[in-house]
């Protein structure tokens, strides 16, 4: 029998016709409610509230949302973004995604992979690329900004590495103003390319979060 995560798809966000933001060509971002971190500068805070209005669809409903615009993902090499929230604690439900839809089409995924190394490994076999934010690879750092074990992610990384490759791994490395430094930053790049991470998206966290009354 299938798992929940298997078959349904908790549906808080799904934005079209987006370009050059998540991942390569026309792009639509599927997000997930849902994330196990509390990053103080969390962008989309709504997806971790009891309250949000959350459509729970299947592979094949999720198909039929999007699959307007399989003539823009087939001729920019884009597809579909899976966002969040944290979307690989639903890596089953992406898995029997990639099987449902046309294989020209690419599928993303923005993660802070903080998610159970079971989730890692099934998202390997059906995503095209990752967008890994891993905020700051200290310790101190990462558990004061997130509330997590930095350990889990490094962990998570190296299976990624293992099973998908260098190549389909985009570490983001975040100046987090009031956390972290250039030089926190420059540290986090040197282990990770000690562990074979050789793409790096370096920017910097906007501090300001938005609410209900401004989205």
């Amino acid at each position: 029998m299938a798992e929940k995560n298997d078959l349904l798809f908790p549906l808080w966000r799904f934005d079209r016709l987006r370009m050059a933001t998540d991942g390569w060509g026309v792009t639509t971002l599927v997000g997930a409610h849902g994330c196990p971190l509390a990053c103080r500068y969390c962008i989309n805070p709504e997806c971790r509230e009891a309250g949000e209005k959350v459509t729970f669809v299947t592979p094949v409903e999720l198909y039929d949302l999007v699959k307007r615009d399989d003539l823009y993902f087939r001729a920019t090499n884009g597809g579909v973004t899976f966002g969040g929230g944290e979307p690989l604690l639903h890596a089953g439900f992406i898995r029997r995604f990639r099987e449902t839809v046309p294989s020209e089409w690419r599928i993303y995924a923005e993660t802070s992979l903080y998610v159970p190394e079971e989730c890692v490994r099934t998202a390997a076999g059906c995503v095209d690329h990752f967008f890994v934010d891993v905020k700051d690879l200290s310790s101190d750092i990462y558990n004061r900004y997130t509330g997590g074990d930095v350990r889990k992610v490094l962990s998570n990384i190296e299976t990624l590495l293992s099973a998908a490759g260098s190549d389909r791994i985009t570490v983001r490395l975040p100046l987090i103003p009031g956390y972290n430094s250039d030089e926190d930053r420059d540290n986090s790049e040197r282990i990770l390319r000690g562990i074979g991470v050789t793409r790096f998206d370096r920017f910097r966290y906007k501090t300001q979060t938005r609410t209900k009354e401004n989205r």
